[in-house]
């Protein structure tokens, strides 16, 4: 009987049926030993017992662990709200009344930020996530809630300049690299919205700044067909929104080509940018998409919220394009479960490998918001981890074939 007396500054040693380290083939009767935080081995759990006989031992039997999830794109400020049923008029018709929405007073506004941070921020960890890539258009308040939280989120300040709006574009620049609320765990980056928002020389200075500075990048991209014939010609359903709803101006340049060959252009693809949805991708924007350095992330509830054309990921895996999923916001989502997110793409790829899927909400996605050492199990990292019940050999495809919730969700070691 080992009567030893256990100290909570003891290592501890999380034994579980399998572990999902997310840089190799998933480990049966396996073990991560966690000190300070931080991982300091993984493997079979008799050689870790046997060399660690001083480790404080956790046993979650029948469980999976995996790295905390990440979600690569989400808005958390808008986690208050609710999607409904799909717009008839489709995403343009959808981003009509958020900017209706949007015509609120300054309290309503604090409030109503704050209030979706915080679900946002509950929400993650009710389901694993434990990094983000945070859009904010509102970065003065949500960036401090962020910084409090226990999350690891990349904060993207969101820039918009376009028409009689391009003179805010300094400011709004400024505002959105605002490095001062940075910790050890709130990354700042920029978004510049997307081709509809933000003119050429507007992207221009977003990228200038985020490569002086080695910041993270993003943008909205090709989100909806629209976007091609805005650029090319200021008509369409986007035009008509600017006319609905903001000053325009006939100074705005056109662009022939498309929203991606602009990205490539502009040099945003020789750069590690996050390109949000890409719902509309032919085969010679697939080509340029390859030759480049961004990564693109799905959001597969809310492409089928918009019932958006099938989406090209597969074959953007294939090309050798990193690809991620998110959540989106909950303004076209249910909400930011982001396992539903793979649930789905399960449905749709049943014959994609369980343990790929696994990458886009991991690995892959941590590449994508240029988070070091976010969805792994590998030695030095922290040690945020999740924990699901399983019961069959391929618990991988299990998770995502029940509709099950993770029974733990540790950051740095603490539950």
């Amino acid at each position: 009987m080992n009567s030893r007396k256990t100290s909570p500054n003891d290592p501890v040693l999380l034994c579980a049926a399998w572990v999902a380290t997310m840089s190799g083939p998933i480990i049966p009767e396996a073990a991560v030993l966690i000190d300070g935080g931080k991982i300091l081995a993984v493997g079979p759990q008799t050689d870790l017992r046997k060399n660690h006989p001083d480790a404080t031992i956790r046993d979650l039997s029948n469980s999976i662990l995996l790295p905390g999830l990440v979600n690569a794109h989400t808005h958390l400020e808008l986690s208050g709200r609710h999607p409904g049923p799909p717009p008839t008029e489709g995403f343009t018709g959808w981003l009509g009344e958020m900017i209706r929405k949007s015509y609120v007073s300054q309290q309503e506004r604090v409030d109503g930020v704050t209030r979706g941070v915080e679900i946002g921020i509950q929400q993650c960890l009710r389901f694993g996530v434990t990094a983000a890539g945070d859009i904010s258009r509102h970065s003065k308040l949500t960036r401090p809630l962020l910084a409090a939280s226990p999350l690891r989120v990349v904060s993207y300040g969101e820039v918009t300049a376009m028409a009689q709006r391009r003179g805010l574009l300094e400011e709004s620049l400024a505002i959105a690299a605002d490095e001062s609320s940075a910790t050890d765990r709130l990354t700042i980056g920029i978004t510049p919205h997307a081709p509809y928002s933000v003119e050429l020389d507007g992207y221009r200075r977003c990228l200038q700044t985020a490569k002086s500075r080695n910041m993270p990048l993003a943008t909205h991209l090709a989100e909806t067909a629209d976007e091609k014939v805005f650029l090319e010609s200021h008509t369409g359903p986007l035009r008509n929104l600017w006319n609905q709803y903001l000053p325009w101006d006939d100074q705005v340049p056109t662009f022939p080509g498309g929203p991606i060959r602009l990205a490539r252009d502009l040099g945003l693809l020789d750069y590690p940018t996050l390109l949000a949805h890409v719902n509309y991708c032919d085969d010679d924007e697939l080509s340029i998409l390859a030759a480049g350095n961004a990564s693109v992330v799905l959001c597969p509830r809310t492409h089928e919220y918009f019932n958006h054309p099938p989406h090209r990921w597969r074959e953007m895996l294939a090309r050798g394009i990193n690809v991620a999923i998110g959540t989106d916001s909950c303004a076209s989502s249910p909400d930011l479960n982001l396992v539903d997110d793979l649930r789905l793409l399960h449905r749709q790829s049943p014959q994609t490998p369980a343990l790929l899927l696994w990458e886009l909400a991991t690995t892959r996605a941590a590449r994508a918001i240029r988070t070091e050492n976010a969805g792994i199990i590998r030695p030095s990292a922290p040690a945020h981890l999740i924990a699901f019940p399983v019961s069959t050999p391929d618990p991988l495809t299990e998770i995502l074939e029940r509709d099950v919730l993770p029974t733990k969700t540790l950051l740095a070691g603490k539950e």
